[in-house]
């Protein structure tokens, strides 16, 4: 899906650029991480939990680099099309996990079923990480960009 979709469909809208929320909720999503890999040895299903929401905030976080935040209902969906449409081939493995671990994480959240294993778990830290520290380079990039 492209940008001009989003639009169109009204599930992203313009918001003033602002770097510290960037920067806020990308830190949030390091320290979510942080917290996930903790609790993987306590709770497999938590952690894998976190490791969603990291990855969402990271997602948040480069919608609001790019001057977007999700719109309507469906947001967590939106995020992850963003990512999509703005990251690329590159990323596409990572965030095509983004259905899958919504409909888990909903799942455990919703209908407390024990339905995330450890390996998982281990899985989607693994892949929040990568998608974090992808985010992270894009965004350090143009700041590092400004004093060159």
């Amino acid at each position: 899906m492209k940008l001009n979709d989003l639009l169109a469909r009204k599930l992203v809208e313009r918001v003033e650029a602002d770097q510290g929320k960037v920067i806020r909720s990308l830190t949030r999503a390091k320290r979510d991480l942080m917290t996930a890999r903790a609790t993987l040895e306590i709770d497999e299903e938590w952690a894998y939990t976190i490791a969603y929401h990291a990855m969402l905030r990271a997602g948040r976080a480069l919608m609001l680099y790019h001057e977007y935040r999700p719109a309507g209902k469906d947001q967590h969906s939106t995020v992850g099309e963003f990512c999509s449409t703005v990251l690329g081939e590159q990323y596409r493995t990572l965030v095509n996990k983004f259905p899958r671990m919504r409909r888990k994480r909903h799942k455990f959240i919703y209908e407390i079923e024990g339905v995330i294993s450890r390996t998982e778990a281990k899985q989607s830290i693994d892949s929040a990480k990568k998608l974090i520290e992808g985010i992270n380079d894009i965004v350090n990039k143009k700041r590092r960009d400004l004093f060159d």
